[in-house]
């Protein structure tokens, strides 16, 4: 993780990580449910671990270096994570079925993590990078790596 000199390098790689591994899931739901499946719970896992990484990492963060916390940036971005979680189940839900007929709330989560993603992308990412020095983003980057498993590997509301 530390090769990334910036907060904004590394999650917006992130981001696009993600992003091909949900539209694997959506190539490969009618043709082959098994990689589709593996490919969902990657991508399920790996956003739940981004949102763990900006909720208990840059968040706090931000609002240590700016004093903005309630009605701010991450106030908005905590409400739009529990949508993204509620959309990420309905699909989960879907995909435990065996179900690939997931469209609509695939395209409502898309929805929703585009616009979020893009305000993270251009205003608060750039802003932590902005009041951040190099040194303490590479604790950021540490930190990151000493986050339990547990804390994203979340499935079915069990393990």
């Amino acid at each position: 993780m530390s090769e990334q000199k910036t907060i904004t390098a590394f999650y917006e790689q992130d981001h696009d990580r993600l992003d091909e591994l949900f539209k694997t899931f959506q190539r490969l739901k009618r043709s082959d449910f098994l990689k589709a499946k593996e490919a969902f719970k990657e991508f399920k896992f790996g956003l739940q671990r981004h949102i763990v990484w900006e909720e208990d990492i840059l968040f706090p963060l931000w609002e240590k270096e700016t004093g903005i916390s309630e009605g701010g940036a991450t106030s908005v971005m905590r409400t739009e994570h529990r949508q993204i979680g509620q959309h990420l189940e309905a699909i989960h839900q879907k995909v435990i079925d065996q179900n690939p007929d997931s469209d609509q709330e695939e395209q409502a989560l898309l929805n929703l993590l585009g616009s979020h993603n893009m305000k993270e992308e251009r205003v608060l990412y750039p802003g932590i990078d902005r009041v951040t020095s190099a040194k303490v983003r590479e604790t950021v980057f540490e930190n990151m790596k000493n986050i339990p498993e547990e804390r994203h590997k979340l499935c079915c509301g069990q393990h």
